[in-house]
C-alpha cells in the first residue's frame, strides 16, 4: 500500500503523474474511475487523486497489490509477487495443492471497492475449511464514519478530558476518559473529516492514515502535552520516552505490597493523581496491625487510607504536578508520630521514590533508602507493564459495503449479529459492537502493515472481509452469480477489472497472533 510519505512528498509509483478529479462525460483517451464519489477521469500514464488507481493502456488498474494470507508457505511454494500476466504465461507457478484446502485467505487490502453501491464485492471466493464449504466476501471499504481510539499506557497527565487534540495545528479529536493506567484519545470521526474546514478534514485523514499504518505522528493536546504516537511503541511525552504503565492506583499499590513493607517501614505513601494510598490508615495496614503514624495528607479523604486530589494533575510524581513528594503532607499529629519514624514515599510506577526519617521536631529528613526497602520499590517497577500506544480502528460498515455482499443488506447485519458471519479486517479479528448496524473495531497491529489507504472525499479506505458457510451466504441472498473459486480469483483478480493486470502479494501471518479467518468456531461448530 502507499505509505503516508507518498501523500506528503507527492512521490508516485511507476513514474505516474497525479491528476485532479474532473466530472462530466468521459473525454477521449481517458478512463473514469468510479471507485469513489470523486469520479476521476484519468489520462493514460496518470493516476487518480487517491494515488490508488491509474490508466494503464486504456485500462483502469489498481496500483497496490491484493494481499493474500498464506497459512502454509512452505508447502504452497508461491512466488512473492505474481500478476495475472505471470500466471497466464506460467500456469505452473500456481500452487500444486488442492485449492479447497490450500490455506489461502484473500484480504481486502488492495482488493478494490464495492462503490457504486450496486456493484457486488470485487472478490467473493469459495473455499473449504475442515470439510465445510465456505465463502468470503472481500472488499476495500470507504469509511467516512470512522475514527481511531488510541490507548496510551502512561502515568503522565496528558490533558483535560474533552481537551482538543491538534495535528499540524488543526483540531482532529479529543481526550476522552482515563482508564486504569491509560489515557484515551478519540481521533478522526465524521465531524472532523467532513464537518469542518477542508484543511481540518485533510489533517484528520492524514493522521488516521499514518497511525493506522503503524507509523509515528506527533499531536498536541490543547493546554496539555505534546505526544508522539505509534502503535506498539512507547509514547514520547514532552520529548521523554515513557517506560512504565502503573501497577495500579496508590491504594492498590499499598494493598499489593503492604506485607512486604511490614517491619521495614513505619509509613508508606504511594502518590497518585487519582487515589493516593497511605499504608497505616489503609485496610491493608489495619489488618496487619500497623501502628497509626500521625501522618496528615492534603487533599480529600475518601475512605481510610485513600485520598483524592492531593495535587493538581501533571507529569510529575504519580501523574501529579509535584516534584517534591513532601508537598502533599500537612504537619504530623504529635500525639501519634514519633522521632525516628521511617517514611517511604513512592509513585505508582516506582520511578519516583524517596526515604525519610522524622527528626525530633517531627520533620521528615531525607535519608539513604535501605536496600530491603529499595527491593520492594524495584518490585513495583517489575510489576509495571511497558508503556505502549495501542491504536484501534473503529468504523461503521454502511450501505455500499453491505450491498456488495447481498441484495438485501439487512440480512447481512442480522447474520453478523447471530455470529453466522466472521468479520475480519485484513484477516485480523474485528469486534462488532452491539446495537444497530455493523460497527466494528480492530487493533491495527494485528493487521498487515500499511493496510489503510485514503480517498480525497475525505475518507479512510480499510479492508474488510465477511466469511461464512456457503449455505448461509445463499440463504441471506448473497450474490451467488459472482462466487468464484480460489484459482479463478488468483488468475483473474477482482471481477470488475476489465482485463487489467492484478498484482498479488503473499504474506504469512505471524504464529500465534490471529486465528485463521476460515476456522471461526461458531460457524464450523
Amino acid at each position: 500500500m502507499n505509505s503516508p510519505s507518498t501523500i506528503l512528498t507527492n512521490e508516485l509509483p511507476l513514474g505516474l503523474q497525479r491528476i485532479e478529479p474532473r466530472h462530466g462525460p468521459v473525454r477521449d483517451g481517458k478512463v473514469e474511475c468510479n471507485a469513489c464519489p470523486v469520479l476521476c477521469q484519468i489520462s493514460e500514464g496518470r493516476v487518480g487523486a487517491c494515488d490508488r488507481y491509474a490508466n494503464h493502456a486504456g485500462l483502469l488498474v489498481r496500483l497496490d497489490p491484493v494481499v493474500f494470507l498464506n497459512q502454509r508457505p512452505q508447502s504452497t511454494q508461491l512466488h512473492p509477487l505474481q500478476t495475472r500476466s505471470d500466471l497466464e504465461t506460467s500456469p505452473q507457478s500456481l500452487p500444486a495443492i488442492d485449492s479447497a484446502e490450500r490455506g489461502v485467505f484473500i484480504t481486502g487490502i488492495g482488493a478494490s471497492t464495492t462503490y457504486p453501491d450496486y456493484k457486488p464485492a470485487p472478490f467473493i471466493v469459495a473455499a473449504r475449511s475442515k470439510g465445510v464449504d465456505m465463502v468470503t466476501v472481500v472488499t476495500e471499504g470507504i469509511f467516512s464514519y470512522c475514527s481511531l481510539k488510541v490507548k496510551i499506557d502512561s502515568d503522565r497527565y496528558l490533558g483535560d478530558e474533552r481537551a482538543a487534540v491538534l495535528y499540524r495545528g488543526e483540531e482532529v479529536g479529543h481526550v476522552t476518559t482515563a482508564e486504569y493506567g491509560s489515557q484515551m484519545l478519540s481521533l478522526g470521526g465524521v465531524h472532523h473529516l467532513t464537518g469542518g474546514t477542508k484543511k481540518q478534514g485533510r489533517m484528520a485523514l492524514e493522521l488516521m492514515h499514518v497511525l493506522g499504518n503503524q507509523q509515528a505522528a506527533e499531536v498536541q493536546i490543547d493546554n496539555g502535552t505534546t505526544v508522539v504516537l505509534q502503535a506498539g511503541r512507547a509514547p514520547v511525552i514532552n520529548g521523554v520516552t515513557e517506560q512504565r504503565m502503573r501497577v495500579g492506583c496508590g491504594s492498590a499499590a499499598v494493598g499489593m505490597f503492604a506485607r512486604q513493607w511490614l517491619g521495614l517501614c513505619d509509613e508508606v505513601v504511594v502518590v497518585d493523581d487519582h487515589i493516593t494510598g497511605v499504608l497505616s490508615e489503609h485496610q491493608a495496614g489495619r489488618c496487619l496491625h500497623m501502628k497509626p503514624s500521625g501522618i496528615q495528607i492534603k487533599g480529600r479523604k475518601s475512605t481510610p487510607g485513600r485520598y483524592f486530589q492531593v495535587a493538581a494533575p501533571g507529569t510529575g510524581w504519580g501523574g501529579t504536578d509535584i516534584s517534591d513528594p513532601l508537598a502533599i503532607l500537612d504537619a504530623w499529629n504529635s500525639d501519634e508520630a514519633w522521632p525516628g519514624l521511617r517514611l517511604l514515599m513512592t509513585s505508582t510506577t516506582g520511578e519516583h521514590a524517596a526515604w525519610f526519617v522524622l527528626d525530633h521536631e517531627l520533620r521528615p529528613k531525607p535519608a539513604p533508602m535501605p536496600a530491603e526497602v529499595q527491593q520492594v520499590v524495584d518490585r513495583i517497577g517489575e510489576n509495571c507493564e511497558p508503556s505502549l500506544v495501542s491504536v484501534l480502528f473503529l468504523g461503521g460498515a454502511g450501505g455500499s459495503l453491505r450491498s456488495g455482499v447481498t441484495d438485501n443488506p439487512i440480512q447481512l447485519t442480522r447474520a453478523v449479529k447471530k455470529a453466522l458471519v466472521n468479520v475480519t479486517c485484513g484477516g485480523a479479528p474485528a469486534y462488532v459492537w452491539p446495537g444497530g448496524g455493523i460497527t466494528l473495531m480492530v487493533d491495527v497491529l494485528r493487521m498487515p502493515a500499511k493496510s489503510f489507504g485514503t480517498v480525497p472525499t475525505p475518507a479512510i479506505v480499510a479492508p474488510i472481509e465477511f466469511t461464512m458457510k456457503l449455505s448461509d451466504y445463499q440463504a441471506l441472498g448473497g450474490h451467488m452469480g459472482f462466487v468464484r473459486s480460489l484459482d479463478d480469483s488468483l488468475q483473474k483478480g477482482a471481477w470488475h477489472n476489465d482485463g487489467a493486470p492484478t498484482q498479488l502479494q503473499w504474506e504469512t501471518p505471524p504464529a500465534g497472533t490471529n486465528p485463521w479467518p476460515l476456522d471461526n468456531p461458531p460457524m464450523l461448530g
